[in-house]
C-alpha cells in the first residue's frame, strides 16, 4: 500500500469514527473506545501533514 493510499484509508476511518462517536453517549464504553481510536488517528494524520480543520468535527 502506498503512502497516499494509507492516508486515504486513515482519513476515511477518521470520518467514520467521528460518525460513530456522534451516535454514542459520551459516558458509554463504546464512546471511550472510539475516542482512543479517534485520538490515535488524529495523531497519525497530523504527523502526516494532513490539515484536520475541515474534517475534525468532534474537536476533542
Amino acid at each position: 500500500m502506498t503512502e497516499k493510499e494509507m492516508l486515504k484509508v486513515s482519513v476515511e476511518e477518521f470520518d467514520r469514527i467521528q460518525d460513530y462517536m456522534v451516535s454514542c453517549e459520551k459516558d458509554s464504553e463504546v464512546y471511550k473506545k472510539l475516542k482512543r481510536r479517534y485520538t490515535a488517528l488524529k495523531v497519525i494524520l497530523s504527523a502526516s501533514g494532513i490539515n484536520l480543520t475541515e474534517i475534525d468535527y468532534i474537536k476533542e
